[in-house]
């Protein structure tokens, strides 16, 4: 272990950079100093073996000789981590760095405990200590721009990203954080630009998420047909994931192609028969293809789980399409009560007033929302529409 005047940086993968190699036995040598360089190792070496309760058997040992030692509190730390105690660990780093301010193990251990508490702020104070020692420790810089990017500091996690990309051109944690970054602030062409970049550096080897993630850019930018390309790749290489299956629904439902949107949809289903969410989204093609008894299946199932608005409104959309108005409007209205500024919701109520004639009752409806103050060019164009009619 070092202190902040033998500093040594930490490999890529966080680990300590010091190869400890236990003695297979221990011996009690009466020397305090010997005893404890002994129970340091092999307990670093059991921490590696994942070996976690020995390891606390070391430390613990060795806190007993010595209750300040540094090598002894970031051990306890580093399992209290591994045994996801990120609280516990937390109070040993500290308690090492009261005693050896600077001891860059520690720093490196709270900061990624702070980080596992979702307490990003404090990680970053930690980590940016932890640079004063080492401005150029890429997988330090590279965890300060992902929390940077996790409390929405759009500005510094950028920069942080770029940093790194200037010593290493290809570092994939910050051209994957990029990518991420730019989705989260809905800049999905410059996203791309960055996941494409991964996609080509390692083709058939790239991560399925990469490809996941470079379909649902071109699901955000509506270039459908591109967005299943990638979505059809993540396939071949996981039948059954998830994402790929979800963004090959919306992207055939964004084609207007409903027949196949139904296909994914109901392959989720097969894994997942109780996804509310998916099943409003099958109701939805099945009421579009007009097959009505199917689409209210659909959407009662979703219901019979719990409460959904959406499904509540497909059944709604369904009572419309047989004519049954009045039905239609008070489940509508009756939505709107409980999501007052959900502008499809007034959408919809308007049609159906214009569907029976009542003219002054769907201005009324779009001007309702108007006053909740919230700009919707949708509403805002029916409204003109009407009133020039």
């Amino acid at each position: 272990m070092n202190n902040e005047n033998n500093f040594k940086p930490f490999n890529e993968d966080g680990s300590h950079p010091d190869d400890f190699r236990a003695p297979t036995i221990y011996p009690e040598t009466g020397d305090e100093a010997s005893d404890i360089s002994t129970l340091s190792k092999r307990g670093y070496q059991f921490l590696k073996e994942n070996r976690i309760n020995d390891a606390i058997d070391c430390f613990t040992n060795i806190l007993a000789m010595d209750e300040n030692n540094n090598y002894a509190l970031v051990g306890m730390g580093d399992a209290a981590r591994k045994k996801s105690n990120f609280k516990e660990a937390v109070e040993f780093y500290k308690k090492c760095l009261s005693f050896h301010p600077g001891n860059n193990y520690a720093l490196f251990g709270l900061a990624d405990s702070y980080k596992a508490l979702n307490q990003f702020h404090a990680a970053i104070e930690i980590w940016e200590q932890y640079l004063l020692h080492d401005e150029k420790n890429i997988t330090v810089l590279t965890r300060v721009a992902d929390a940077y990017r996790k409390v929405r500091d759009y500005r510094h996690s950028k920069d942080v990203y770029l940093r790194v990309l200037q010593m290493e051109a290809q570092n994939p944690y910050a051209i994957i954080g990029l990518g991420h970054l730019h989705y989260d602030f809905k800049e999905y062409k410059e996203a791309l630009f960055y996941w494409e970049r991964m996609f080509e550096k390692s083709r058939d080897s790239v991560d399925i998420r990469v490809l996941t993630s470079i379909g649902n850019c071109h699901r955000k930018l509506k270039t459908f047909k591109e967005g299943i390309i990638y979505f059809e790749m993540a396939l071949k290489r996981e039948a059954h994931n998830f994402y790929a299956l979800f963004g090959l629904a919306d992207c055939h439902r964004g084609l207007n192609q409903q027949d196949r949107s139904l296909e994914f949809w109901n392959r989720i289903l097969l894994q997942d028969p109780r996804n509310k969410v998916i099943l409003t989204r099958a109701g939805d093609a099945y009421r579009t293809l007009n097959n009505l008894d199917k689409a209210l299946e659909y959407y009662q199932r979703a219901l019979n789980i719990e409460f959904d608005v959406y499904s509540i409104l497909g059944l709604a959309m369904v009572a419309k399409l047989q004519g049954k108005l009045e039905e239609a409007i008070g489940s509508i209205r009756g939505l709107i009560q409980q999501d007052p500024k959900n502008p499809r919701l007034y959408l919809e109520l308007a049609d159906c007033y214009l569907l029976k004639g009542q003219k002054a009752d769907a201005i009324k409806t779009l001007e309702d929302f108007q006053h909740h103050g919230i700009k919707n060019n949708m509403i805002k164009e029916l409204l003109e529409k009407i009133k020039t009619q």
